[in-house]
């Protein structure tokens, strides 16, 4: 088994992560930062975040495993004490991976250039100090003319995240779906959209022709200026992310945690 090890640089992080090293050296685990099979996050969602976005190109051969040393840690099922249960966890017991949607971008430009990005949380798309305008289609139909100030598309995990923020629902990561949450639309007698969230299937995809040369679009937060973009389709990749199923929180017991309360009652 080869492991790598991603963490930011706050001094509780690296205590934590110069232990860690020991325990896996204990444990004659590989450590090969270049093709691991387990990649340890050590921080928080941010940083487990890069390290997807590192790995991106081998997630499908990748399990990740979330060791949290911040205040709030939604993929991150281990704490900083947990290391020595982590890597027994690691060692001892087969390996089975719990696998969650990811967002498949495509844009094309006005010139046919195509780009392709992965998402493990949302991707959204923005006027900094303009309204944006588009039309938005689903499965190819038209759907609705937005005014607002974007527009953003989350995965079920990031659901808890940005949409989450913006009033989308909060979507159990085995359900293979996309959100689309409005940000700030314009309603009147003269522009309407839906003006609520709404939740596709998952062969379905989402569409999004801007009326504009150009916007921000974001990607897990990375920001992007864009030109001259004819149109984005928001799919559900036939890629997934792995997380090691030995992690010791269920979904909805992370959800009461992060938001509700970190007590039993």
């Amino acid at each position: 088994m080869k492991v790598a090890i991603a963490h930011n640089n706050n001094p509780e992080t690296l205590k934590v992560v110069a232990h860690l090293k020991e325990k896996l050296k204990d444990r004659n685990l590989i450590y090969d930062a270049k093709y691991p099979d387990i990649v340890i996050t050590v921080g928080g969602d941010g940083t487990l975040i890069n390290a997807f976005n590192r790995y991106a190109n081998q997630v499908d051969s990748i399990r990740f495993i979330g060791v949290h040393t911040g205040h709030l840690g939604f993929y991150t099922d281990w704490r900083n004490y947990d290391v020595d249960k982590m890597v027994e966890a690691l060692t001892l017991q087969k390996a089975e991976a719990a696998k969650y949607p990811l967002l498949d971008i495509e844009m094309i430009t006005e010139a046919g250039e195509k780009s392709h990005y992965l998402a493990l949380n949302e991707s959204a798309i923005k006027r900094v100090s303009h309204t944006l305008e588009a039309d938005i289609y689903i499965d190819d139909q038209p759907f609705e003319n937005f005014r607002g100030d974007g527009l953003c598309v989350s995965t079920p995990t990031g659901s808890t995240a940005y949409s989450k923020s913006l009033g989308g629902a909060v979507i159990h990561p085995e359900l293979k779906a996309l959100q689309m949450t409005e940000i700030a639309s314009i309603n009147n007698r003269v522009f309407r959209t839906l003006s609520s969230p709404i939740v596709i299937a998952p062969r379905q995809w989402i569409t999004i022709i801007p009326n504009t040369d150009h916007f921000v679009m974001t990607i897990d937060g990375e920001c992007k200026a864009v030109r001259n973009a004819k149109k984005i389709v928001y799919r559900i990749s036939k890629h997934s992310i792995q997380f090691d199923r030995f992690g010791h929180h269920h979904f909805w017991s992370r959800v009461k945690t992060a938001f509700i309360s970190d007590n039993n009652d």
